[in-house]
């Protein structure tokens, strides 16, 4: 025995279920739009550190061809011109905006013909036995270059610098990080 529906109960269903969709759609909209709104400016805040690693990269003496080529080469994602850094002026805005001071540009403490902070400290790792942290290298060096002025920023992203180049070896453990020699290294570039 065939059962008939009546038509108007069917088309209710109907109705209800594109309404349902309809609305499950906008939510997911609304998901994807903060999301990539958050994105866009996890990327403003990248592209705002690459370009105050680039400059750090510059002052410790060693800027690296591959990174160079990189950031011409790289398509920019479409961000509003208004959250789009450009340059000094935008970083003098932007830190006006936020009641920070426009980051300095660090005065290099190095005098021609001394060693770079990267062949310091792969010096330094390279005559250790196990690996060191940040601040422990830093303080060798400290004591060893009473000339020089030694941070342990600077240090440690030079440890990164090194890391990058295949110099050094990471390790962690727990929420420490080490460095060493890495077993494969070479004589640091000046590139």
């Amino acid at each position: 025995m065939s059962v008939n529906l009546p038509v108007p109960s069917v088309t209710a269903d109907y109705a209800q279920r594109v309404a349902d969709d309809l609305s499950a759609n906008r939510g997911e909209q609304e998901r994807v739009r903060t999301e990539l709104a958050r994105l866009q400016d996890d990327l403003v805040r990248l592209e705002e550190s690459e370009q105050v690693l680039t400059q750090m990269q510059k002052v410790l003496g060693g800027t690296s061809k591959r990174t160079a080529k990189q950031s011409k080469s790289r398509k920019t994602a479409a961000v509003p011109a208004a959250r789009r850094s450009n340059g000094k002026a935008a970083a003098g805005k932007q830190a006006a905006a936020t009641g920070r001071k426009a980051p300095k540009k660090a005065a290099s403490t190095k005098k021609p013909g001394e060693p770079t902070w990267l062949e310091l400290t792969t010096a330094y790792l390279g005559g250790q036995s196990e690996p060191k942290s940040a601040a422990e290298v830093s303080d060798a060096l400290t004591e060893a270059h009473p000339e020089r002025t030694v941070q342990v920023t600077v240090v440690r992203n030079t440890l990164e610098q090194g890391v990058a180049q295949g110099l050094l070896e990471r390790s962690k453990q727990g929420r420490s990080v080490f460095y060493s020699l890495a077993t494969t290294a070479t004589a640091p570039s000046d590139s």
